[in-house]
């Protein structure tokens, strides 16, 4: 079962990415395109938290 966003009470600590990059648009396109989904609650302007397709979400930021 894949974690939730944002962690629920019952869920443990796993490994979450941040992946820095220079155009957040493009970036997200780019793993939109490799089957990642947009999570529906997104904590910053500057952040796109994205679910790769097993379910596990990673950050993509800017500086």
């Amino acid at each position: 079962m894949p974690p939730t966003w944002p962690a629920g009470e019952q869920q443990q600590m796993q490994l979450h990415l941040d992946v820095q990059v220079d155009d957040l648009a493009a970036a997200t396109g780019f793993a939109l395109g490799a089957g990642a989904t947009l999570a529906a609650f997104q904590p910053q302007d500057d952040v796109r938290v994205m679910p790769d397709q097993a379910g596990h979400p990673f950050c993509l930021f800017t500086s």
